[in-house]
């Protein structure tokens, strides 16, 4: 049965949610589903701006049947070429051969890749600035390569001023019912999964999100659809001030991520005596998470939304211990850049931790290493409170001056 709705004249939402998958990619843990956005534009031609993940093919496919009502489907633009989004698009040209495909040179080549058809008279090839005209609606091509992949394009509805926007603005999460933002408590219950999805999946790139930005920001739009989670149509420019932040590696908060790689615990107490410290002297954001307890790709979303982190590890195997090592490199993977850190070691015999995670932070862009590492052999002893209220007392000068 079909679940097909309308988001603005002669435009529909023929999407639908995965509440099963429990990894997206295969890496992230999504444990509020995703959305596989896909919008339907009635006009004297019928446009379908991409498709979606085969795990809602079905689902999909009669959406789009009681879209068309009886009608053919002419045009499919391909914004994005990653199988969430077009691992059904061979099933659909099965269905409907005649349709004509839009999409970047890239893209043409991708479609060959992933299916090996022959597009041969039922293709476009488009460039930036390159337009669709489908009676009463103009659309317009913008090229945006590498966010996140190569081949990506966004596509603008200059009739009814929509920016269909690929994986920018994206989100984690299923829908469920409400389609837009103003309709949710984003803020509030979305906005951690937004800005992990911005970190983990378009985090690395931000020279070309704002590349990006920079194209949007001289077209008139009154709504955002993505190809995950809600659409924008109102406070579009508070999600793109978001943008602006993670693509510039600018913190969203004056305040403290503490992560711990604690093995039994000695580690972690060193870092909550910081975190106590940091309070008394006034500062309010400050988050303590044991690195163990928490996927990879959710820590990476607070290092993106926190001015100052404390990197508190354990020396493990002469190295550090993995899970500090893990988030370290992934940071480093995703082109994290610009904060201030300072570090606690733990080693029974041989601290080794804070070497190796001050070479790590050194390899990331304008990043700032305070001097004061504070080092345990084992437990912190009182002689070491001193020095970890210390090393609080200097983030929090920084943090509040």
């Amino acid at each position: 049965m079909h679940c097909v709705r309308t988001i603005a004249p002669d435009v529909l939402y023929v999407g639908g949610s995965d509440r099963r998958l429990a990894l997206f990619e295969n890496i992230y843990p999504i444990p509020r589903g995703v959305s596989y956005n896909a919008y339907l534009v009635l006009d004297e031609k019928t446009v379908l701006l991409d498709t979606v993940d085969k795990s809602v093919g079905e689902r999909f496919f009669e959406n789009l049947e009681y879209g068309l009502q009886g009608r053919m489907l002419d045009y499919v633009v391909v914004n994005h070429m990653e199988p969430d989004h077009a691992a059904t698009l061979s099933e659909l040209l099965r269905r409907y051969p005649d349709v004509e495909v839009v999409g970047s040179v890239k893209t043409m080549s991708m479609i060959d890749q992933f299916f090996g058809l022959d597009l041969s008279g039922h293709s476009r090839t488009v460039k930036e600035g390159d337009t669709l005209i489908s009676g009463h609606h103009t659309f317009t091509f913008a090229m945006a390569p590498m966010v996140h992949w190569p081949e990506v394009m966004v596509t603008y509805d200059t009739t009814e001023k929509i920016l269909f926007s690929a994986d920018a603005f994206g989100t984690f999460g299923a829908l469920g019912g409400n389609l837009f933002a103003d309709e949710l408590d984003f803020q509030g219950q979305w906005l951690p999964d937004a800005r992990r999805y911005y970190a983990n999946i378009v985090g690395k790139y931000g020279v070309q999100v704002q590349s990006l930005l920079k194209k949007a920001a001289g077209l008139d739009i009154a709504m955002v659809c993505p190809l995950h989670g809600p659409i924008w149509r109102k406070d579009i420019g508070w999600f793109v001030e978001k943008y602006q932040r993670w693509s510039t590696y600018t913190p969203e908060e004056k305040g403290v991520f503490i992560a711990c790689a604690s093995v039994y615990g000695n580690t972690e107490n060193a870092a909550e005596i910081v975190a106590a410290r940091l309070a008394e002297n006034g500062v309010r954001e400050i988050a303590l998470y044991d690195l163990s307890q928490h996927p990879v790709s959710d820590m990476v979303g607070e290092a993106f939304r926190f001015s100052h982190l404390v990197l508190a590890a354990s020396t493990y195997n002469n190295g550090i211990f993995t899970p500090m090592e893990n988030l370290l490199l992934d940071l480093k993977a995703h082109n994290f850049q610009r904060r201030t850190v300072a570090l606690i070691e733990n080693g029974s015999w041989a601290p080794q931790s804070g070497k190796l995670m001050a070479e790590l932070v050194g390899s990331m862009k304008e990043m700032t290493v305070l001097q004061n590492t504070v080092t345990l052999k084992s437990t912190a002893k009182e002689d070491q409170r001193a020095a970890l209220e210390a090393l609080a007392d200097a983030l929090a000068a920084d943090i509040l001056s």
